[in-house]
């Protein structure tokens, strides 16, 4: 694993300039996971047949997205679901495209369809509803990129075995803690999408270790070692669910 890649410095490049998004990834998965190859961009073909399908040009960045991690699921499908081109597809009332799915289908995120010509539009979600009673479609993040950036992010906290992860329930003191020991990344802030009204998801990092706090209400942690994983424990004491 190399151990140069700068996690802080190039999370903020990510968020200001698409291209620096899809260095991000590189040197990301590098870093936490195995390289990036000519390979893994396995869907450049079936790009062109899904905007014909659809009717539309797709926005460059999910195409870039697409043709870069189509065939990481290690990296875009752990926990939730990067679709395919094949699966790409119009929620019900035509008002979104849908580009990934959680894992138990209870919320979905997509691209408005009036953003579809820009080249790298905003993202919004929306939960799963009834018939009768639809969710709305909410705000999520303002750029597609910036969405890839936290999707890879948020996948990592779950593509590995316990000697690297670990999650909890949060304490009224671990916010505050937190911001004083660990550095903010600068994704945006964002709603979790299970309490779209309640405090924001945030991103931290030390040494070797990656830091989420979800929402002001659970803790997940990634890092690069065990050794990394003890000191985030022995930092916020806690009843950590992967701790022997």
């Amino acid at each position: 694993m190399s151990e140069r890649f700068d996690v802080v410095g190039e999370v903020a490049a990510a968020c200001r300039d698409r291209a620096q998004a899809w260095c991000f990834l590189r040197g990301f998965a590098a870093a936490w996971s195995t390289p990036l190859t000519g390979d893994d961009g396995r869907y450049r073909d079936e790009l062109a047949a899904a905007e014909q399908r659809l009717g539309t040009p797709l926005p460059e960045a999910l195409k870039e997205a697409l043709a870069l991690l189509g065939g990481r699921e290690d990296l875009t499908s752990n926990q939730d679901c990067l679709l395919r081109p094949d699966q790409l597809h119009y929620d019900e009332t035509g008002r979104a495209l849908v580009w990934r799915l959680e894992n138990q289908g209870v919320a979905r995120w997509g691209v408005p369809v009036e953003d579809l010509r820009l080249p790298d539009p905003p993202v919004i979600f929306q939960l799963d509803g009834t018939y009768s009673a639809p969710e709305p479609w909410r705000p999520f993040l303002d750029r597609f990129s910036v969405a890839c950036v936290e999707m890879v992010l948020y996948e990592a906290l779950f593509g590995s075995d316990g000697d690297d992860h670990d999650n909890r329930e949060a304490g009224d003191a671990d916010p505050g803690i937190i911001e004083r020991r660990y550095t903010r990344l600068a994704v945006p802030d964002y709603p979790m999408w299970a309490d779209p009204e309640g405090p924001p998801v945030r991103w931290f990092h030390g040494r070797d270790a990656l830091i989420c706090d979800h929402a002001g209400a659970w803790i997940w942690v990634r890092t690069r070692t065990p050794e990394a994983l003890q000191a985030v424990r022995d930092t916020l004491p806690g009843d950590w669910h992967m701790q022997p």
